[in-house]
């Protein structure tokens, strides 16, 4: 229906004349229902808008029953186009969708995940390309529309209205609009990436397995949104997901998390704690499994590559820290190495800065000039390659250590001070010339 509809368009759509009479004829629809159709089909937008303002709630009933009791796909084609003309038109009356019983909700919640679904998707390069901006209006009150859907979304995850099917209705939804940039940026904005965090978990019964496999799917579009990303990683989520891949048996829920973590592989410091929480050795494990999905054997490859190649890195780093927190700094290979650096620069936030503070320490108390040289080195490196350096080694209070070190007797020592307070406060590419 979806491909039907893009093919289409919605002005297409609501050409067609569709035997509303022949619906009454088989009891499709009630007298009732033919009436107001009556009253409403092919009518102007200005006398519709006057019958929804005096009778909402009975046409949202109404379109609602038309999408569960008949199956056509033209006349099912033809209520989604109306109840998008009837949204565009004012997206305020989205909240009707809202209203009446549970029923009504549900069938509401997904009528509009279908709509977005459905929706041109040449629209965003029409407008790109000088679309009129009576459209851009249209499209940006659907935008509208979708913000208070997410946010209906967030409540039913956070309180359900209904106790079995609210949480599971509310996934589904999101599982199919996340597709969207909006509703991605909305969802993180109204704080759901929490929210999704606890059904990450490993599940038995049907009913389950199939709310686990559209949450994970939720984070795996999530998964390609840098500010969602953030949240992931204050969270729960990556142990809970490395439990579902180690437990599941269920193919889609284990392909959809291993897509996941390939996809969250090098952000921030997830690879170093994949690796601490045993994710290689599950990856062999799940690659000796007779999988039928390529996609999923392929992601595990790919996984396992990234995992090795975190592990080299984490190793070289480790070499590096226990030089550091035994305060036996020399000039060893990885100092210079802009590859180290630029690899393992993350690796600097564990522990809340642990190396930097050390580097800071030593450069307080050490009598050994090498030693005093390379930490200020090391810390001008941290400067250059970490987003923030200036910002967190100026909070670490290491300015007026270094400038100490200035006034040193060894000029390896007072060269490489200088190097970092250069970079401390003007930036690498003033400083860059004093490493020759």
């Amino acid at each position: 229906m979806a491909i039907e509809q893009a093919e289409h368009g919605s002005e297409q759509v609501l050409k067609r004349d569709i035997p509303w009479e022949t619906y009454m004829t088989t009891k499709l629809i009630t007298g009732t229902s033919l009436q107001l159709l009556r009253r409403y089909d092919k009518r102007s937008e200005s006398y519709r808008a006057t019958l929804l303002d005096d009778d909402g709630p009975a046409y949202v009933r109404l379109f609602v029953g038309i999408l569960r009791d008949i199956l056509k796909e033209e006349t099912v084609e033809y209520v989604l186009a109306l109840i998008d003309e009837m949204l565009t038109a004012n997206p305020k009356r989205a909240r009707l969708l809202w209203r009446g019983n549970w029923f009504i909700q549900e069938k509401s919640c997904r009528i509009l995940a279908l709509i977005v679904s459905a929706r041109p998707k040449s629209r965003d390069a029409a407008l790109q390309n000088g679309e009129s901006s009576k459209a851009k209006k249209q499209y940006t009150t659907i935008d509208d529309v979708l913000k208070g859907l997410v946010d209906w979304l967030c409540a039913q995850l956070k309180n359900p209205s209904h106790p079995s099917r609210g949480v599971p209705t509310a996934i589904s939804c999101l599982a199919t609009l996340l597709k969207e940039p909006v509703v991605r940026s909305s969802f993180v904005k109204a704080d759901g990436v929490k929210l999704l965090v606890p059904l990450i978990t490993p599940a038995s019964t049907q009913q389950s397995i199939q709310l686990l496999y559209e949450t994970s799917l939720c984070v795996w579009l999530l998964s390609f949104y840098e500010p969602a990303i953030e949240f992931l990683a204050t969270s729960r989520a990556l142990p809970r997901l490395i439990d579902v891949a180690k437990s599941s048996t269920k193919e889609k829920v284990v392909r959809v998390v291993v897509l996941t973590l390939k996809n969250l592989l090098n952000k921030g410091t997830f690879g170093a704690q994949m690796v601490d929480l045993g994710l290689p050795h599950i990856v062999q494990s799940l690659k000796a499994q007779a999988w039928s999905d390529e996609d999923l054997l392929e992601a595990l490859n790919q996984l396992e590559e990234g995992l090795k190649d975190n592990i080299k890195q984490l190793s070289s780093f480790e070499k590096y820290k226990q030089e550091v927190l035994l305060g036996h700094l020399d000039w060893s290979p990885m100092h210079k190495d802009p590859i180290f650096w630029r690899d393992n620069i993350t690796h600097f936030e564990e522990s809340d800065f642990q190396i930097l503070r050390v580097l800071i320490t030593i450069m307080d108390s050490s009598s050994d000039p090498r030693a005093l040289a390379v930490a200020c080195y090391d810390l001008s490196q941290f400067i250059q390659y970490h987003p923030a350096g200036r910002i967190i080694v100026t909070d670490l209070k290491a300015k007026d250590r270094v400038m100490k070190l200035m006034n040193h007797e060894n000029p390896e020592v007072t060269k490489n001070a200088l190097l970092c307070i250069q970079r401390l406060f003007l930036g690498a590419k003033y400083a860059s010339f004093l490493q020759a």
